[in-house]
């Protein structure tokens, strides 16, 4: 009975090292990120994920290889092919945003797809969010917020539910 325990802390202590090297794995993939759009006259929600194999201190910038948004209350999506400067665009980036800190951000400028007649176009750089006419220039401009959340990896949830499962195994078998 006493090689019980001594059994579940080996299997804990293996499946924390194989959480770790996923880990280290992962970050050399691609990476995924969900962003929300937050204005006076409209808010959305949406997800891109970038190979950070071309992205490094020396190159910050990458092309995002999927990006999908929505407006709250419209079935419209928007895909990266509807930047209007695609395939060199949209970009993630890294930036130092008002907060202090250093994070990843889109730069995505994309016309309004519910009316092709519509003059209407969105942008999306950092977490400046505005809507502007591309016809009148003195039409008023709206602005707003987006903010930005790494999406974790779900091997790396599995690894790390795993590890804390097993954790709590053997934190029960050896209190009695």
């Amino acid at each position: 009975m006493k090689f019980v325990p001594q059994l579940v802390l080996a299997a804990a202590s293996l499946t924390i090292g194989f959480t770790t090297l996923d880990a280290k794995y992962v970050s050399a993939a691609i990476i995924n990120y969900a962003f929300s759009v937050d204005s006076a006259t409209t808010k959305g929600n949406g997800f891109f994920s970038f190979d950070d194999s071309t992205f490094s201190q020396d190159n910050p910038v990458a092309i995002a290889k999927s990006l999908s948004f929505q407006f709250d209350g419209d079935s419209t999506v928007y895909t990266e092919q509807d930047d209007i400067n695609y395939p060199d665009f949209p970009l993630v980036y890294s930036t130092l945003f008002s907060t202090g800190k250093t994070s990843l951000a889109l730069d995505y400028t994309f016309d309004d797809k519910t009316n092709p007649s519509s003059s209407i176009r969105y942008e999306i750089i950092g977490e400046d969010f505005t809507l502007f006419s591309t016809t009148s220039p003195d039409a008023e401009v709206i602005s707003g917020r987006v903010s930005y959340t790494r999406v974790p990896e779900p091997t790396t949830l599995a690894g790390t539910f795993l590890a804390f499962s097993l954790g709590l195994t053997i934190k029960k078998v050896i209190s009695r």
